[in-house]
């Protein structure tokens, strides 16, 4: 990843857009009131974002899930980035909690610093915009954009797109929420049908990353289901077909403990009962991206057999052709917020429901057939 650092590159300038103090002075910030966009940068001609460092302070605790980061690239008006705030670099739910890869982070204090290192070419100029669609203002909005100026792009440059999508997923099922066969036999699952999809894409390109947010309501391991690749539009099984999400993810046996790679890890995981409540898993495809010509369709299942309901949010990471295919249109502010908290009460009313069932004798346990 150091080898062309040492190569000098005559003609190509380092430049910056920034939010300091145009009269000099320390108010290095921009504000942005409640239910408007501001335009962050406007690029001309030919060049690379290569850094993107983002701050701000908001009474609005949701304001990285109520904030839009979208990007352009040569002129076009679909944005080939449109990702909540927070879910795009690294923090999801809403939250703000440190996270650390290679292309990606979020530091300290507290993971209030966004960092990107992406490298994001343009040929005909680049526009950056953050849209607060909060109710409160954004007071201060600390934001870095480095770029280079090129004389040229080369036609072989791909686009940088990122895309976020949230599904909360259906039981697919009549006999439940059977993963580990906890309740009956398991059946084959030969289709992506019922699959939560996290890139669709049309043009000719490669897929480098991932960031998957999970809430499971449940305390059963959320992550038996195998991530699917349909590249150039072959059928199923495909050309990449998995074994398991932690797999997935580089890790193994349900983990449950935060780790970071620069390529994968677990930002986030729940302290609650078995593996109930939010995990964030990243993958990034740095040495090894997913390359396609015509397609790429990815999926994976939500359990086995597509057999749990979770709360399922994602951004794909990719660099493509243009054009692109639109993204599906962002859900309104008021559906994007947190399913509800599985509390120790809820999982105590489960079980008084269960005692019921079992007609309710004095010494029930809990583990009785």
């Amino acid at each position: 990843m150091l080898n062309d650092i040492c190569r000098l590159q005559p003609g190509i300038r380092t430049k910056r857009i920034s939010s300091y103090d145009r009269t000099g002075g320390n108010d290095d910030y921009i504000a942005i009131a409640a239910g408007t966009t501001a335009e962050l940068a406007m690029m001309e001609g030919a060049g690379i974002v290569k850094h993107i460092w983002i701050t701000l302070n908001c009474e609005d605790s949701f304001i990285r899930r109520n904030a839009i980061i979208r990007m352009y690239w040569d002129g076009e008006e679909e944005p080939s980035v449109e990702s909540p705030l927070g879910d795009f670099f690294g923090q999801g739910f809403g939250e703000a909690y440190n996270f650390v890869s290679l292309p990606l982070a979020a530091a300290p204090q507290q993971g209030k610093a966004l960092n990107s290192y992406f490298s994001m070419p343009y040929g005909k100029g680049a526009r950056i915009t953050l849209e607060n669609q909060s109710a409160e203002p954004i007071k201060s909005f600390y934001y870095y954009i480095d770029y280079e100026v090129h004389p040229e792009m080369p036609e072989t440059m791909g686009r940088f797109h990122a895309s976020w999508r949230r599904e909360i997923t259906g039981v697919q099922k009549e006999v439940g929420e059977n993963e580990w066969a906890t309740l009956g036999a398991s059946e084959n699952n030969p289709s992506v049908a019922h699959n939560y999809v996290f890139a669709d894409i049309a043009g000719s390109g490669h897929f480098v990353g991932i960031n998957y947010y999970v809430d499971n309501p449940g305390p059963m391991w959320y992550g038996e289901g195998d991530d699917m690749w349909l590249i150039d539009g072959e059928d199923w099984p495909g050309s990449l077909h998995g074994t398991g999400t932690e797999d997935f993810f580089n890790s193994s046996w349900c983990p449950n403990e935060t780790y970071a790679h620069p390529f994968f890890g677990y930002a986030k995981v729940p302290d609650r009962i078995g593996w109930m409540g939010r995990t964030h898993c990243y993958r990034f495809f740095l040495q090894d991206p997913i390359r396609f010509e015509k397609s790429l369709h990815a999926s994976i299942e939500h359990g086995h057999d597509n057999c749990l309901t979770l709360d399922l949010s994602t951004v794909a990471y990719w660099y493509q052709t243009e054009p692109h295919l639109p993204y599906p249109a962002l859900p309104a502010k008021e559906l994007r917020g947190n399913m509800p908290v599985i509390t120790e009460r809820d999982v105590h009313l489960w079980r008084h429901e269960w005692r019921k069932a079992k007609g309710n004798a004095s010494t029930l346990w809990g583990n009785e057939k």
